[in-house]
């Protein structure tokens, strides 16, 4: 089943007067990108939920169930809509992962770390190294290359282009070739999505492949990018203390405020 990821509203179109106040000049239709809830169950038990963009669900919750731990590369032996009821039922909301029990049980409403969750940045970082190896050693990144991505992944953004209301993720090779994006309401979903994808078709981890993000690099988003074994990670944007030193413990490179023209590498300290 194909879902709608995009809904039309009608607007009124408000625009300055000459006397300086808003006026109605017209009413159009508006389209704006769909957010419905996505349960994530493993093995028959509830893992987590979130709001997301429908479409590629089954790559969100590969991926999600990755980053977050409940789930190894090669423990996913099947993914299917509902398992609560049927999929029509559940509205095509609920997605169930099963490993045939090779999986330990979740923890209830699994998620990521947020700033608000009391766990200090240290204790964080060690849980994540603890789970996930530091990555082996690579080829550096040459920066000139790192730095064009975002406006690679910019051009394969429809649905932004329709909305305006996206995130958008997309995971590059060295030779600057797009091997999957992926847009979502969600910025973690994005990745998420790109991870799972990846997780599905036998590529993890991408040891060659560098994750682009159109928002910020936070402490998250090095998680997953870690977690899927990606050895760059680049953002438009800042990211924050957390994700640098976290970066630097996976000895992740990591580019900031990536533009064609000018970029900041806050991990590490050397690229070609």
């Amino acid at each position: 089943m194909v879902r709608s990821r995009t809904q039309s509203v009608f607007t009124r179109r408000m625009e300055r007067s000459d006397e300086g106040g808003f006026s109605v000049v017209g009413r159009e239709p508006d389209e704006l990108v769909v957010e419905e809830p996505l349960t994530i169950r493993l093995d028959d038990h509830d893992a987590s939920s979130t709001m997301r963009t429908p479409g590629h669900d089954f790559e969100l919750a590969a991926g999600f169930l990755l980053s977050e731990g409940a789930v190894e590369q090669d423990q996913i032996v099947g993914i299917r809509y509902c398992g609560t009821g049927t999929a029509v039922e559940s509205e095509f909301n609920v997605v169930s992962v099963e490993t045939g029990g090779r999986a330990k049980p979740p923890t209830a409403r699994l998620g990521s770390i947020s700033s608000s969750c009391g766990l200090c940045g240290s204790d964080a970082i060690e849980e994540m190294t603890e789970r996930v190896r530091v990555l082996p050693a690579y080829e550096p990144w040459s920066l000139e290359a790192l730095a064009s991505l975002p406006d690679e992944l910019r051009r394969s953004q429809p649905l932004f282009e329709t909305t305006g209301a996206v995130h958008a993720a997309g995971a590059f090779d060295r030779a600057g070739k797009l091997i999957v994006a992926r847009e979502d309401i969600g910025r973690h979903n994005a990745v998420d999505k790109v991870v799972g994808r990846l997780l599905l078709d036998g590529r993890l981890p991408a040891a060659d492949m560098a994750l682009v993000v159109s928002g910020r690099a936070s402490f998250e988003m090095v998680q997953k990018a870690w977690c899927g074994g990606f050895t760059a990670l680049i953002a438009v944007s800042a990211p924050s203390a957390l994700a640098v030193a976290m970066a630097r413990r996976a000895g992740m490179t990591l580019v900031g405020f990536a533009r064609s023209e000018r970029a900041k590498v806050y991990s590490p300290d050397s690229l070609v």
